[in-house]
């Protein structure tokens, strides 16, 4: 069954804060968004500002990185449910995945739309999660690009068992498509952070993915 996670994406402690305190109430599971300003152009707090609250909610961190071992320290502090790292980062991750992995941390690969799965395969294989990015580095409210829906398959032929989860534009309308073509997280930003009541709009895409058959 597909999960909605909500996704914050700042670089305003308070509103990081004001954010993880409102979704915490009908979210268990969060997503952060790093960004260091380099792998993608915008810049967010940065991991030694993230904290959480594991009785009320876990969270994963989405690190929109370019040197992703920079930030291993303080990610081992913070003890994540997950950590993701991208597959185009200038760093081979497979040793990053084994500390992570040994702190007990879930290991996630994240996947940009030029990027052919085949062509990490190793990545996949070695990692928990995968991630299909299909919208805009660091930013929320833009479109889906559907057709990154095309990568599951492949990865799924890759390691069966893994964790997939998609980020970027998922709205009402599309949540059922993505959710039925075998997404297992459904990462939302916008749709419930600027919606005028978070929890019903989590609520309603929720059920959204219970429901049958397919829009396209």
């Amino acid at each position: 069954m597909s999960l909605i996670v909500p996704t914050i994406l700042t670089n305003d402690k308070n509103i990081y804060a004001k954010q993880y305190e409102a979704y915490s109430q009908f979210a268990k599971r969060i997503q952060i968004d790093i960004c260091d300003g380099v792998f993608s152009p915008a810049l967010t707090i940065d991991e030694t500002n993230v904290w959480y609250k594991p009785e009320l909610a876990s969270i994963d961190v989405h690190m929109m990185t370019m040197s992703p071992s920079q930030h291993i320290p303080a990610i081992l502090k913070i003890k994540p449910h997950l950590c993701i790292f991208h597959a185009e980062s200038n760093e081979n991750l497979l040793p990053i995945f084994e500390v992570l992995k040994q702190a007990g941390i879930s290991a996630g690969v994240a996947i940009l739309k030029q990027t052919y799965p085949g062509k990490i395969a190793p990545y996949i294989e070695a990692a928990d999660h995968v991630l299909i990015f299909a919208g805009k580095l660091g930013q929320q409210g833009g479109e889906a690009d559907m057709i990154q829906y095309e990568k599951v398959p492949i990865i799924r032929s890759i390691k069966s068992e893994v964790e997939i989860g998609w980020d970027g534009g998922i709205n009402m309308q599309n949540a059922r498509t993505l959710a039925h073509s075998g997404i297992d997280v459904l990462n939302v930003g916008s749709a419930i952070s600027t919606a005028q009541d978070p929890a019903k709009a989590f609520a309603d895409l929720t059920a959204e993915l219970d429901k049958s058959g397919v829009i396209i």
